[in-house]
């Protein structure tokens, strides 16, 4: 009997992952089928005479050990592409965080003190055109070692979207919630934790997505031009100036995956902390 039992909850779980399979099936058809044209062109690119990159049929059998042995270390920055990838999101894990903190503490700050946005808007909107790779010279000069640079760049480069979206949300908190707020004499603790941040979570949350975005950009650019340190930017370059092009493709395309991951994590989380009809 407890066989049984067993084998009717197995059978019942498939049914319902095929149940749920089939559901999805129909969103997974544009998108599978757009890649798959987009190789085939790909493909049929490479074979035209003088071509000079590789289709991906010739990118997937030079790069084969990358994408079968991801963690394979032999010392150095001879390593795979998956130690390389969690080097380089130690580093933006490290720098993000920051840029999160300063960012968000900074942003009420300017939002709830006309004084302050006053003082600081020209000085910020000046300092996040500047592009990422702008930073590294002057990163690299102030702090003299390759990886307190590289976390620099995160941050200065995740900072800007965080900071401001977070501003833009606590000015944007309805006069009545600050009515209200007057009328239950809330002291500024409740006000901040019970009407600001609820009120500005949407748009943190929107800083916070185009934060990471610009924070994995910013390591690649960074660890580009840095030599000697394990990350997906520095493998990228060496592969460039070894001729290894398939290795700077696959490299690019972990990057992108990685990159995709990152943004529907924060979404995720996102679900997790607003309220439905925040989101």
């Amino acid at each position: 009997m407890v066989t049984v039992q067993k084998r009717s909850t197995n059978g019942t779980l498939s049914n319902a992952l095929f149940v749920k399979l089939g559901k999805q099936f129909p969103e997974l058809v544009p998108p599978i089928a757009g890649i798959a044209v987009f190789l085939l062109i790909w493909q049929l690119f490479s074979w035209t005479p003088g071509a000079t990159l590789p289709g991906p049929i010739q990118v997937v059998q030079k790069t084969w050990v990358f994408i079968v042995w991801p963690f394979f270390d032999l010392g150095g920055t001879n390593k795979g592409l998956g130690w390389q990838i969690l080097a380089s999101l130690q580093r933006v894990a490290i720098g993000y965080s920051l840029a999160a903190i300063v960012g968000i503490g900074l942003g009420i700050l300017v939002g709830t003190s006309k004084v302050m946005s006053k003082a600081l808007d020209p000085l910020f909107q000046l300092l996040r055109t500047v592009p990422p790779l702008a930073w590294v010279p002057i990163s690299l000069a102030a702090l003299r070692q390759n990886e307190p640079a590289a976390l620099f760049v995160i941050f200065i480069t995740a900072i800007w979207p965080i900071l401001i979206n977070t501003a833009v949300g606590v000015k944007q908190i309805p006069q009545d919630y600050k009515n209200v707020a007057r009328v239950l004499q809330l002291t500024k603790r409740d006000y901040f934790f019970n009407v600001l941040i609820p009120a500005a979570l949407p748009y943190i949350f929107t800083g916070l997505r185009i934060g990471i975005g610009l924070a994995w950009l910013a390591i690649i650019a960074a660890e580009i031009v840095m030599s000697g340190i394990v990350g997906i930017g520095f493998f990228i370059w060496d592969a460039y100036q070894n001729n290894y092009v398939s290795e700077v493709i696959i490299a690019l395309v972990y990057i992108g995956l990685v990159g995709l991951i990152l943004d529907k994590a924060i979404a995720y989380v996102q679900t997790l902390i607003l309220p439905e009809e925040q989101k």
